[in-house]
């Protein structure tokens, strides 16, 4: 048996919220967690007012996550072909960025934020062409960790972002040891995490997410 591989094209699909006008002064650019669709995690952004322009990419693999209801979700890499999928969701993003960047104001602050799978996903993205990096003011991993298998020794531009790390207390893929874990992690690699705890579980909150813009008002 001989494995090959060929490039195609594929079409990509993204929700945004908001609309692109001079009074734009914040622009998201919001991955979802394992199983999830866009347009779910975007209903979380959606009363934001007009100073905000969201953009949510889906991820390239569907499948079905309940096959008796008919649910279908989206996710942004397996195992399988792993470094082929983080090229391909990185053009994506890449494109995404590309694409409405150049259309917003010059000073509009630029927010990643990534839930679960999505955080790590915005991470591999931004690091996968370095040392060009996506321009970005913030960083939000929420309830997702920083990769694991990079080599943060060569991406120094990286630690002098603005990062956060937010979760919630109860949360069920996330434990205490599972925490200090990855605050070691960090620490070791000299990556400063600004970390945000809340009462909840492995969900993104709406009264949270208000309180964490507080910051960047």
């Amino acid at each position: 048996m001989n494995h090959h591989s060929i490039k195609i094209e594929k079409t990509a699909h993204y929700y945004t919220h908001g609309q692109i006008t001079p009074k734009v002064k914040y622009f998201w650019m919001v991955a979802h967690g394992y199983g999830q669709l866009a347009s779910s995690i975007l209903r979380k952004f959606e009363h934001l007012g007009e100073e905000h322009f969201v953009v949510a990419p889906e991820g390239l693999s569907n499948f079905y996550w309940d096959t008796k209801k008919g649910t279908v979700g989206a996710s942004w890499l397996t195992k399988h072909h792993r470094l082929d999928e983080i090229a391909d969701f990185s053009r994506y993003l890449w494109t995404i960025y590309n694409h409405f960047l150049p259309q917003l104001p010059n000073n509009v602050q630029v927010m990643l934020f990534g839930f679960s799978q999505g955080g790590t996903t915005q991470v591999r993205w931004v690091l996968n062409n370095y040392p060009t990096m996506p321009r970005f003011d913030h960083l939000i991993l929420w309830g997702g960790v920083l990769p694991n298998d990079l080599d943060y020794a060569q991406y120094p531009d990286f630690k002098k972002q603005s990062i956060y790390f937010v979760c919630g207390d109860k949360d069920e893929f996330l434990d205490a040891e599972k925490l200090k874990a990855h605050q070691d992690f960090a620490e070791a690699r000299g990556i400063v995490l600004k970390n945000v705890s809340f009462e909840g579980r492995h969900e993104v909150l709406v009264p949270v997410l208000n309180r964490l813009m507080a910051d960047f008002y």
